[in-house]
């Protein structure tokens, strides 16, 4: 995470100042259940509410921990110098750190899904404006990186949408399964705290009571979070390197916005560079570097050990802070992408009329020819369009056999391009529900 990929709310989301509060809060609902039980006296639970305004100071809480070397006990002292010591005896009572670590993790994460959920709706609008402005758009559909059949830019932009929309839902579901906390005590028994306590911290912080925990919180949870989150920068970059090839010089189907005054090499001035798509691949990268990790976590020893700490010290922040920066780059280049439809058609006749192939060989099998003799009649006139750039309906006229087959009349209608456009809208339908 470095500020050249960050923005400010999600950044906000993994601050100490932020984390400290949330440790706050976990403890200060304790003490309101605890006291409610009659574990505790009122009056020391309504004392640590006292701190509700404080701003805890970093430094200081860090001071104390180069001493204590353990960092909640390090706030816990700090809270202490803030409620009075006396009146903060009972913070913490029967609770172990992993219960506040844990929780506020979780927390966390639950905000940095808010943030990227809201991402993800920005950039399926932008997805979506440009699918239906560009839904008839014809333009050369690829496999193996050559030219195939007619599609549309819409339905290349209806399918990167759908993409998205599933990738939305992983991710609601995501959120839904890391918005756990626990509060069961040293080994998850509740032992030394009553489970009233957990549910009463669970519900005012929007969480679910983990139903059964040990030390930590079951990290299959997290692993499945940041699985979804790599799931969602490979789908970042799926659109990106399809932009990147349509910016290629001899493509330049479409292309990122050049602003005035950019600048796109330091060395030869005529150069437009896809720079914010090439950035999104490298993103991505770094997203799905948090995922192994994540996994490697769920297994830890016994009731718990702490080589998941370290990592999700990392990886909690990097991973989402990446993914915030990169929707809303992508979402920002979709918006403002370039769209060059002649040049589209351009690239489509480069091989006059092969991209009918398919169809012509359909029509002489329903014509009585065996598909072994049509696909000889029909590879025959198309390999001449390779290797002579002739066009392939031209050829296909003056080849005796396809027209005692075809006749004249069938060749010809044989090359209407709305015969791959006719079924868009049902696609469309599909995709966009409302």
């Amino acid at each position: 995470m470095i500020p050249r990929y960050a923005r400010p709310e999600m950044v906000a989301v993994w601050s100490p100042e932020t984390k400290f509060r949330i440790w706050y809060e976990i403890e200060a609902h304790a003490c309101d259940a605890m006291a409610k039980l009659g574990v505790i006296p009122q009056e020391n639970a309504d004392a640590v509410w006292k701190a509700k305004d404080v701003e805890f100071d970093v430094a200081r809480i860090d001071e104390i921990e180069a001493v204590t070397k353990h960092d909640v006990i390090a706030f816990l002292t700090h809270l202490a110098e803030h409620v009075g010591s006396e009146e903060a005896r009972f913070v913490h009572q029967g609770m172990t750190s992993s219960d506040v670590l844990d929780t506020c993790l979780n927390v966390q994460l639950v905000r940095a899904a808010d943030i990227l959920l809201a991402d993800m709706d920005k950039l399926l609008a932008a997805l979506k404006k440009r699918a239906y402005e560009h839904k008839d758009t014809l333009r050369v559909g690829r496999s193996h990186g050559i030219h195939a059949e007619p599609t549309t830019m819409g339905l290349t932009f209806a399918r990167f949408y759908a993409e998205m929309d599933r990738n939305k839902a992983r991710l609601v579901q995501a959120r839904e399964e890391i918005a756990t906390g626990a509060v069961s005590g040293a080994v998850g028994t509740f032992a030394n705290i009553d489970p009233a306590v957990e549910e009463h911290v669970c519900e005012q912080l929007g969480l679910s009571p983990e139903p059964i925990s040990t030390q930590v919180i079951p990290r299959d949870r997290h692993a499945m979070f940041f699985a979804t989150l790599g799931v969602i920068a490979s789908s970042i970059e799926n659109v990106a390197v399809e932009i990147r090839h349509m910016q290629r010089t001899e493509v330049l189907e479409g292309a990122e916005f050049f602003s005035m005054g950019q600048k796109g090499s330091s060395a030869m001035p005529h150069k437009k560079n896809p720079v914010l798509t090439e950035n999104l691949t490298g993103l991505a990268r770094l997203v799905r570097m948090t995922v192994i990790p994540a996994m490697e976590n769920v297994a830890l020893w016994h009731e718990r050990d702490i080589s998941h700490s370290s990592v999700e010290r990392g990886i909690g922040p990097d991973a989402t802070v990446t993914l915030d920066f990169a929707l809303n780059r992508l979402a920002g280049v979709i918006d403002k992408m370039l769209i060059f439809p002649d040049n589209m058609l351009d690239n489509m006749n480069k091989f006059p009329g092969l991209v009918m192939s398919q169809r012509v060989l359909l029509a002489l099998t329903q014509a009585g020819v065996s598909r072994e003799d049509a696909y000889a009649m029909v590879q025959r006139n198309a390999l001449k369009v390779w290797e002579e750039r002739v066009d392939f309906q031209e050829q296909l006229l003056a080849d005796a056999d396809v027209v005692a087959a075809l006749g004249v009349d069938g060749i010809n209608e044989k090359f209407d391009m709305g015969y791959h456009t006719k079924h868009v809208d049902t696609i469309f339908s599909r995709v966009f529900k409302d």
